[in-house]
């Protein structure tokens, strides 16, 4: 099972009565191989939030996703949304910033 899939099962089981979720891979957009798993842009939107602080909401998400944090994934951006806050929002959240290289970026 792929990194993405592995994600997506995990946040589904834990989230199951969620309004939005959605994955994105966006290794793509970083300096690393070809089809590498490394960096993921998470966008949840969850009743279960309603009770949770936005720190908290963070956290339970790094505990969730633990394993993967620690084997692999590099950058987990994550929009986590009460469905009052999404619709605030207008039903989106925000793009990821363009890489800069990391080490490889010219600091003049």
């Amino acid at each position: 099972m792929s990194i993405q899939d592995t994600i997506s099962s995990k946040v589904s089981a834990q989230f199951s009565n969620n309004e939005w979720f959605e994955l994105i891979n966006e290794s793509h957009m970083h300096s690393v191989p070809a089809n590498s798993e490394t960096h993921f842009k998470l966008t949840l939107v969850s009743e279960q939030f309603e009770s949770m602080r936005k720190v908290a909401r963070h956290q339970a998400m790094y505990q969730l996703l633990d394993h993967e944090l620690n084997n692999g994934v590099h950058a987990l951006a994550l929009h986590l949304y009460t469905p009052e806050e999404w619709v605030e929002r207008a039903n989106a959240s925000p793009d990821s910033p363009n890489c800069l290289g990391g080490s490889s970026s010219n600091n003049n």
